[in-house]
């Protein structure tokens, strides 16, 4: 696939997943994610920063194929030599990571790169950088990462809808409660980790997430 295409798969299912196994009810990241593709989801973030360089690499290494095998894309958060060793389709980084210019010339032109944005004018220079996609957010309260920062709320995801000239991906504490808010607000793609990661039966969860997109976009 050529990058415009991996980025289009970021709009097909709508829903973009990322890895967070100490909410996973105690499955292997290697189990949520099989789970995931086997749902229909197209995006997996790859996101783990308590376990040793080893361990992620081969973790990664497993998901990687497996993305390849449901036609998926992977991307790795943060770790750039990561991404670079497993082949992976994208890295994310967020504000205070290395600079997107530097980044893009050890990934090349081909490797997506997606940033975490917070505020109009973050959102501004990291397109202005080169990133190919930006995560918006948080939008609603969120504790999945330990350096969260409070809620933007939908207001921010109104800017960068209107404003973003790359995809946007609305994040941070969407559950399938406000969804509906997110889609209606006009997004085209969310990030749900722990309602995803954290359900009993995740292909249920998915399955039902995939429907309530459809009902609020049907015309």
């Amino acid at each position: 696939m050529t990058k415009k295409e991996k980025l289009n798969l970021l709009y097909e299912t709508h829903i973009y997943c990322i890895t967070a196994e100490e909410y996973s009810l105690g499955r292997s990241n290697i189990k949520v994610v099989k789970e995931m593709l086997e749902a229909g989801i197209k995006v997996i973030q790859y996101r783990e920063k308590k376990k040793k360089g080893l361990y992620r690499y081969q973790e990664a290494r497993e998901i990687r194929k497996m993305t390849k095998d449901y036609g998926a894309i992977l991307i790795i958060d943060d770790y750039v030599d990561l991404a670079l060793l497993v082949e992976a389709d994208g890295v994310h980084l967020g504000h205070e990571d290395y600079p997107v210019s530097e980044v893009r010339k050890l990934v090349g032109e081909e490797m997506m790169i997606g940033g975490s944005t917070h505020w109009p004018h973050q959102m501004l220079e990291m397109i202005n950088s080169g990133v190919d996609y930006i995560g918006a957010g948080p939008i609603f309260e969120t504790h999945t990462k330990e350096d969260v920062i409070s809620p933007v709320g939908l207001e921010y995801l109104d800017f960068a809808l209107k404003n973003s000239t790359v995809p946007v991906v609305a994040i941070g504490g969407i559950k399938e409660h406000n969804l509906r808010e997110v889609i209606r607000r006009g997004a085209k793609c969310a990030c749900l980790v722990t309602e995803i990661v954290g359900a009993p039966d995740i292909k249920a969860k998915i399955k039902r997430l995939m429907e309530i997109w459809k009902e609020e976009t049907k015309t």
